[in-house]
């Protein structure tokens, strides 16, 4: 559809990111606006419809206000960033027509007018449109870099992967698998411990949450491994302060995300358990990764994993819930909830 064929505004709903949480992040952070939006296109712009909208940990992170991978947190006042797929409204440019499927930073709003080279144009043949912001998406190109990249399996190796269940740790599980890895997934809750071993396959499972202190949750690390080649650390916090004495010799540790910190643990960090000694021991290597390192290698994991996913190799799963308005109360439930998977938001 040519833009001149559309009124001259659409309503646009938006979530505004108005106050800065210092525990966990909700509602109350949030604000709902309605604006027109001006549809007439300038050159390369297309008009976008919002369908999935994606919550991750990462936002938590952006709002803290000490120092992290970004200069400054996000700012107040403004559409909170997120990835989403949307359809194609009205185009300016020849290869993205109305239907088209796309994926971009477009953020919690039901339309946008963007430039075209800031969208990902999808093929729906592949798999389901929102896998483009999971398993296709920045999460599959975290877990596929990351420990292929940083935690560099080999066959017959001990993996563990903290936050096992989730849109990240599920896919690292099941890649380290087909690297012929023998993998623990540690999980909150029997039935996410239950999904992992008998759908994901993995090797064991162990519920944290039935362990109050690190010391009775290394202990059964260790009776099921006998020790941890590769740790990809979802978590951190106690989890990772019962996997660090286990490592073995040359093991790699991939430092991913630290969920468990960041309602208000970045800001204020706790001090957590000196392990140094353990990474000289075993002459051992820790290095953080950014899905971000690897955006201009999005073709390579999509040429290796989409294949996989197409044939049923890897599994996913989506926690989809469906209204534009569970949105801040959707982010929140990263935290405070249960889901499995890759948590989006329909519109």
């Amino acid at each position: 559809m040519n833009a001149t064929a559309l009124s001259n505004t659409i309503n646009n709903t938006q979530w505004i990111y108005m106050r800065h949480p210092e525990g966990v992040v909700g509602p109350e952070h949030y604000a709902l606006r309605h604006e027109e939006l001006q549809t007439t296109l300038s050159s390369g712009e297309v008009l976008v419809e919002s369908r999935y909208i994606s919550v991750d940990p990462y936002m938590r992170i952006n709002q803290s206000l000490k120092p992290t991978y970004n200069e400054l947190p996000h700012p107040l006042n403004a559409v909170q960033s997120a990835g989403v797929v949307a359809r194609v409204v009205a185009s300016s440019v020849p290869n993205l027509q109305e239907g088209d499927w796309v994926e971009g930073m477009i953020g919690w709003q039901t339309h946008a007018r963007v430039h075209h080279s800031t969208l990902r144009k999808l093929d729906p043949s592949m798999a389901p449109v929102s896998t483009a912001l999971g398993v296709l998406g920045m999460p599959g190109r975290t877990a596929w870099f990351g420990l292929t990249e940083s935690g560099r399996p080999h066959a017959g190796e001990v993996v563990v992967v903290s936050g096992a269940a989730g849109a990240v740790g599920s896919l690292v599980a099941q890649f380290a698998k087909l690297h012929g890895g023998k993998v623990l997934g540690i999980a909150g809750g029997s039935a996410k411990c239950d999904w992992l071993r008998e759908t994901m396959g993995l090797d064991w499972t162990i519920d944290y949450k039935k362990h109050q202190t690190a010391a009775t949750l290394s202990a059964e690390i260790k009776q099921l491994t006998g020790g941890v080649d590769v740790y990809f650390d979802n978590v951190g916090g106690m989890i990772t302060d019962a996997i660090i004495p286990l490592i073995n010799r040359r093991a790699r540790i991939v430092i991913c995300g630290t969920i468990s910190q960041y309602s208000g643990g970045l800001d204020n960090p706790e001090l957590g358990p000196r392990f140094l000694h353990h990474m000289l021991y075993q002459r051992a290597t820790i290095q953080g990764m950014l899905a971000r390192d690897y955006v201009h290698r999005m073709d390579e994991m999509f040429n290796i994993v989409g294949p996989l996913v197409k044939s049923g190799k890897i599994k996913f799963e989506e926690t989809v819930v469906h209204g534009f308005e569970h949105l801040p109360a959707t982010l929140n439930s990263l935290f405070t909830g249960d889901h499995r998977g890759k948590l989006l938001v329909e519109v």
